[in-house]
């Protein structure tokens, strides 16, 4: 099988699962896992930020740095595409009593003007606006990237407002890779930024919450409360330091890949290459006689796997475990099944 469902689904390769077995560890939940502290110390030197706390996902890296920046009762804007709206099971509200409001989903292009008339003031009956959620690169926009002058000008809105600004940066690496922005450029725009190393780095799980030292200090007892509080976590920190310094850089590789299976489908009318940026080709298949469900099963049957987003929407994605080979027979595949 062709796996292009998620950047998730990777294994650790040779080096990692040395890197793995080979872990110094300690007892995490104490402070003493000292392959842990390193990858914080590491991931928020990367990004100019004080301090990092490393969770077991980024549901989770995301969720507690939620819950520090908006108290119960108070508001979270985002767009209605947004990950941690989308994706996390209503965890927001659940665990952190927040309100959420969105903006029309607008994918690596927010409005700055738009959400500064959205934000509220705290006063009588108003619930007050207390965050600014993105997302980068954008997920359900088919890895859209959004650009450093929108950011600084949402950064702009949200200092003016005296509202926090949040960077769900599941794939930040990404976007650094194809614009070239330094992490630490990224890092100065937002108040916290959560990085994934499961997804495109190729570790088999856990993300990373960068802040102020303040900030990381209250995520951990959310990390806590919320069961994230491992132990001998070195193990796991291991496979994202060793990610870290090997698979950022060959990411670039997923992105000729994408273009290319872009450029292998585009005949068909289900994408444009020139809207492909990173990793993530979104398929619309509105012209197409298929629904999102046959074209997945279509092209599981000829070994090819694919997301489905909705009635007529799919989405590959390439990855560590996808070569050029690999890339060349899925776009057969999906060719194929697009032209019967």
């Amino acid at each position: 099988m062709v796996d292009l469902r998620s950047d998730t689904v990777t294994r650790p390769t040779p080096g990692m699962r040395a890197a793995m077995a080979a872990a110094e560890v300690g007892d995490d939940v104490y402070g003493e896992d000292p392959t842990v502290n390193a990858l914080e110390s590491e991931v928020a030197a990367m990004f100019g930020h004080e301090a990092a706390l490393f969770a077991p996902t980024g549901s989770m890296a995301n969720q507690v740095a939620l819950q520090t920046l908006v108290p119960p009762g108070g508001e979270l804007l985002c767009d209605a595409d947004a990950h941690v709206v989308t994706y996390e099971v209503g965890a927001a509200a659940a665990y952190g009593g927040i309100s959420s409001r969105t903006w029309p989903a607008a994918g690596g292009d927010p409005d700055p003007d738009l959400v500064a008339a959205m934000i509220r003031p705290a006063g009588y009956g108003a619930v007050p606006t207390r965050a600014v959620a993105v997302e980068q690169t954008h997920n359900r926009s088919g890895g859209q990237i959004i650009g450093l002058d929108v950011l600084r000008g949402l950064r702009a809105v949200t200092a003016d407002a005296g509202v926090a600004l949040h960077c769900d940066g599941a794939r930040i690496w990404h976007a650094h890779v194809a614009d070239g922005v330094p992490l630490a450029e990224y890092g100065a725009m937002f108040d916290t930024v959560s990085v994934c190393l499961s997804k495109g780095l190729g570790a088999p799980a856990g993300s990373v919450l960068v802040g102020s030292a303040e900030r990381v200090a209250a995520a951990r007892v959310l990390r806590k409360r919320m069961g994230g509080g491992m132990r001998q976590a070195g193990v796991l920190a291991a496979a994202g330091r060793y990610a870290l310094a090997h698979h950022v850089h060959r990411i670039a590789d997923d992105h000729v890949r994408a273009a290319r299976l872009a450029r292998t489908l585009e005949p068909y009318g289900v994408v444009c290459p020139d809207q492909v940026r990173s990793n993530i080709v979104g398929l619309d298949l509105t012209k197409t006689p298929l629904d999102a469900p046959a074209l997945a099963e279509a092209a599981r049957a000829g070994g090819v796997l694919v997301s489905v987003l909705g009635p007529t929407a799919a989405r590959l994605v390439t990855h560590l475990d996808v070569d050029d080979a690999a890339v060349d027979r899925a776009g057969e595949v999906l060719a194929a099944v697009l032209r019967r």
